[in-house]
C-alpha cells in the first residue's frame, strides 16, 4: 500500500492503526507489516510529514484486495534479485583490478556463482586505510598509494555513505540487502534517501570483502596492475607493480576516477578511450541549523539534519549544482598525488557535526579542455589542482575564501569556522578556478540563497578544489560491457565512466559479473 501519511513524530503503532483503516480491517488482522519506502515530505513547513510504503500480510488477502480499488493497494511484486540461474565453469580465475563498489559487488557475485574471482587492489585494507588517512590529515603526510581515493571500498568508504540513485534496477535491492547482511542500518532499505555514514561504512566493505573470500574469492591488497597483458585481441592476464604475472581471460577494470596513472598506462597500450563532460567546482560550508530551519522551519528539532540539493542554469547555459551533501559533516583533504590538492565531504552514520557542506559543482565541457587528446579532461583537473596545492603553501593547507569576499559583498573573514584538514588559508579562488567557473559561481550562489535561505551568506566558508566528483574519461566498452580493444577487458564502474555514485557503480559491477556468468555457463 502506498501514500499512507503520519506526522514526523508519529509511532509505529499510530502507524499500524493507520495501515488498518485504510485496508478496512482490525489491527489484529495485520498480521504483518514492513516499511518499504519512507520519504519526508517538507513542502509546507507547518505541516511536515512522512509518506509511507508499506508491504503488509493480512489474514484475508483476497476479501482485502477486492475491496481496495482505487485506494493504493495493490498485491506486492515480486522484488527480490534474479540470481542467474545454473553453474559456470572457467579454466582462469577472473581478475577485479580495483575494489571500490563496482570491484566490490562484482566479485561478490562472481564468488557466489562459483568463479572464485582473484581482486587485486592497490590500497590497502580499511584499518591500514585509517592509519595512513588519519597521518595524512593530522600532519598532511600523503601516502600515494593508500588514501581517501585509493583502497578497500574506493573513494566512497571516505564520504558520507550516500546510497541514493536515479536508476531504476532490481539489482539495487541486492546491493542494499548485501549491506544490510553486512551490518548497514536497516533503514537503508526504506529511506528515500539512504545513507550509512563513513563511521559504519568501514565495518560494511570489511565484511563484504570477508564474505567474498569465504565463498573462494581471493582480496589481495597493494597490488597494483601496471599492464595488462594482450594476444592477438584476447587479454591473457595482467603485471602486478612488484613483477608478478597472473594469467586470465578476464580483467574487470574498476580502477576508480582517480587512477590517473593507469589511465595513462591504458592510453599508452591503445585502449579506446575518450573525453567525457564531468564537473569541477569547491566544498561551500554553513552553520547546520540553519539549514535544518531553512528547510524545515520549527520542526526542526523532531526531524534528522537537512540536506538539499540545488540547481541552476547561468545565462551562458552552463549548468551548476549542489553534489554530495553532508548534513552535519567535514571537508576532507582527498590528494591522491603529491604536489596536487583534493578536497571532498565526509559525514559519520549521525551527522551530528557543526556544519553542513556541499560540493558546488560547474559544469566542465571537452570544449573548455582546450585539447583532444583523451586525458586531457584529466591533466585540465590537475592543473586545478597543482593552483591549489601551491596557493595552500605547498603543504596540503586548503585555500579557502569567504562567499562574501568571493562575491565582492563584504571583506570579512569567514565566520562558519572550516573543517579541513591539516590546514586552511585564505586566498582568492579566482588564482585557482578559470574565469568560467568564477563567473558561473558568482552568478549562481546568489541565485541559490534565493531558494534556499541563507546559502549566501556572506560568511559561509568555499573550500578549494573539489575536482574528483566523476570520471573525466571513458573507457569505451560495447553492449556486453567488453572493451572493442580486447576481448575479456570489461570496464567498470565511475572510473570507466558509466556509474555517478556507489550503487549505480555497484550495479555496474554486477551487471558484467553476470556477462562474465553467461559466458562460461555450462
Amino acid at each position: 500500500m502506498t501514500d499512507l501519511k503520519l506526522p514526523v513524530d508519529g509511532t509505529e503503532g499510530q502507524l499500524k492503526k493507520k495501515a488498518a483503516k485504510a485496508l478496512g480491517i482490525t489491527v489484529e488482522d495485520l498480521l504483518e507489516m514492513q516499511i518499504f519506502r519512507r520519504s519526508l515530505d517538507a513542502r509546507k513547513k507547518d505541516q511536515i510529514h512522512y509518506v509511507y510504503v508499506l508491504d503488509v500480510a493480512v489474514a484475508d488477502e483476497k476479501k482485502v484486495l477486492s475491496k481496495a480499488k482505487g485506494k493504493n493497494i495493490s498485491q506486492t511484486p515480486d522484488l527480490s534479485y534474479a540470481f542467474p540461474q545454473g553453474k559456470a565453469q572457467c579454466n582462469k580465475r577472473p581478475v577485479v583490478v580495483g575494489f571500490g563498489p563496482g570491484g566490490m559487488f562484482a566479485a561478490l557475485l562472481l564468488a557466489e556463482m562459483g568463479l572464485n574471482p582473484i581482486v587485486l587492489e592497490r590500497g590497502g585494507d580499511v584499518e591500514s586505510r585509517q592509519k595512513a588517512i588519519s597521518l595524512f590529515w593530522e600532519e598532511g603526510r600523503l601516502d600515494t598509494e593508500n588514501n581517501v581515493q585509493f583502497g578497500e571500498g574506493g573513494a566512497g568508504t571516505f564520504s558520507d555513505g550516500k546510497l541514493t540513485t536515479r536508476i531504476k534496477d532490481p539489482r539495487c535491492r541486492k546491493v542494499l540487502e548485501e549491506m544490510v547482511e553486512a551490518n548497514a542500518p536497516k533503514e537503508i532499505l526504506y529511506d528515500a534517501k539512504p545513507h550509512i555514514g563513513t563511521d559504519l561504512l568501514r565495518g560494511v566493505v570489511k565484511r563484504i570483502r570477508e564474505k567474498i573470500v569465504s565463498l573462494g574469492g581471493e582480496v589481495r591488497f597493494f597490488a597494483k596492475v601496471t599492464d595488462i597483458l594482450v594476444e592477438g585481441n584476447q587479454v591473457k592476464g595482467v603485471t602486478l607493480e612488484n613483477g608478478e604475472k597472473i594469467e586470465t581471460h578476464d580483467v574487470i577494470l574498476a580502477i576508480g576516477h582517480s587512477a590517473r596513472d593507469t589511465f595513462e598506462m591504458l592510453h599508452k597500450k591503445g585502449v579506446f578511450l575518450e573525453q567525457k563532460p564531468f564537473a569541477m567546482g569547491v566544498r561551500i560550508e554553513h552553520p547546520q541549523k540553519m539549514i535544518d530551519f531553512a528547510q524545515y522551519g520549527d520542526a526542526a528539532a523532531k526531524l534528522p539534519p537537512a540536506d538539499y540539493r540545488l540547481t541552476y542554469t547561468t545565462k551562458k547555459g552552463r549548468g551548476v549544482y549542489t553534489f554530495c551533501m553532508c548534513p552535519g559533516g567535514y571537508v576532507v583533504a582527498a590528494a591522491s598525488e603529491e604536489g596536487r590538492l583534493a578536497i571532498n565531504g565526509m559525514s559519520e552514520h549521525a551527522r551530528d557535526g557543526e556544519n553542513a557542506n556541499s560540493a558546488l559543482l560547474v559544469q566542465v565541457f571537452p570544449k573548455d579542455f582546450g585539447s583532444d587528446h583523451p586525458l586531457e579532461g584529466m591533466y585540465f583537473q590537475r592543473r586545478l589542482e597543482e593552483k591549489a596545492f601551491a596557493l595552500g603553501g605547498g603543504d596540503y593547507t586548503a585555500p579557502i575564501q569567504s562567499v562574501g569576499a568571493f562575491l565582492g559583498t563584504s571583506k570579512k573573514n569567514p565566520k562558519v569556522c572550516p573543517t579541513y584538514r591539516p590546514k586552511t588559508k585564505e586566498g582568492n579562488l579566482d588564482e585557482i578556478l578559470p574565469p568560467f567557473m568564477t563567473e558561473a559561481m558568482r552568478e549562481t550562489i546568489p541565485e541559490m540563497g534565493k531558494r534556499l535561505k541563507g546559502f549566501d551568506r556572506e560568511d559561509a566558508v568555499l573550500t578549494a578544489v573539489e575536482s574528483r566528483s566523476s570520471s573525466p574519461v571513458r573507457i569505451l566498452r560495447n553492449g556486453d560491457g567488453v572493451s572493442p580493444w580486447a576481448e575479456g577487458l570489461y570496464p567498470v564502474g565511475e572510473g570507466a565512466g558509466y556509474a555517478g555514485g556507489i550503487v549505480s557503480a555497484a550495479v555496474d559491477g554486477i551487471l558484467v559479473a553476470e556477462n562474465i556468468f553467461h559466458k562460461y555457463k555450462i
